[in-house]
């Protein structure tokens, strides 16, 4: 449906000041949470439009759904957004579907299953060396002069699945984000081999009381500490709320 209405006519707005969102959005939201609840009835459900509410925290299980992650790439025509749907249960993902229609890629993870994309097993490069990792970026900052910036799409969700297929090295934030725009992606890129953890380095729980992370660090397994300790006073900076 998403796919079918990209770069067509509809109505879009800033929910926020900087925070696109379109109508297709909405229609993709309740799709969503209809097949899905369908398949889990019991699950509760965090999505990025659907007001939150805080009897999912009594749930066992959750769905975290993005509907459209890359938003800014759908409303101008560019190819770099995906549907991102996880259940989560006890704070880990279960399974993780990250779609990307315009691109023609269908991601699928399941806990202790690997990861595929299109059907075929994925996995992280074997960069060992943090020098020279390429990073999915625009520009890099003078201090990582020594990292190799790659094509950057809008959605962050599949920045994370680059490093899965191996595309990437690393992928960071330093920001406080949502869950529901890394959940599936994350599960992708631990299944095909990387260490995903918040931008501190501590691991990532879903379901929390907020909704949120901070930031997120996807790497070849040889390049993580090493990314932890080059990026933690900025990370520490950037984390005072």
């Amino acid at each position: 449906m998403a796919h079918a209405r990209w770069g067509q006519e509809f109505r879009r707005w800033e929910k926020a000041p900087d925070h696109p969102v379109c109508e297709v959005d909405i229609e993709a939201d309740a799709l969503l949470r209809k097949r899905l609840s369908a398949i889990d009835p019991e699950a509760g459900w965090l999505s990025e439009e659907t007001a939150d509410s805080a009897e999912r925290l009594t749930r066992v299980r959750v769905w975290v759904v993005d509907p459209i992650d890359g938003t800014r790439d759908y409303l101008r025509g560019r190819p770099g957004w995906a549907v991102s749907i996880a259940l989560v249960e006890g704070g880990r993902p279960l399974i993780g579907v990250l779609d990307a229609p315009a691109r023609g890629e269908h991601w699928r993870a399941g806990a202790g299953l690997g990861a595929t994309r299109n059907g075929e097993p994925i996995h992280v490069s074997g960069r060992s060396t943090i020098e020279g990792a390429r990073v999915p970026a625009d520009v890099l900052p003078r201090s990582d002069g020594d990292l190799v910036p790659v094509f950057k799409p809008n959605s962050i969700a599949l920045r994370i699945a680059m490093v899965a297929a191996g595309e990437a090295d690393l992928l960071a934030t330093l920001r406080w984000g949502h869950e529901w725009d890394i959940a599936a992606a994350a599960l992708i890129a631990q299944e095909a081999g990387a260490t995903v953890t918040d931008a501190l380095g501590h691991p990532l729980r879903y379901n929390s009381t907020r909704g949120e992370a901070f930031g997120v660090l996807a790497t070849t397994p040889g390049i993580h500490a090493l990314a932890v300790e080059r990026l933690r006073s900025r990370a520490e900076k950037a984390s005072v709320r």
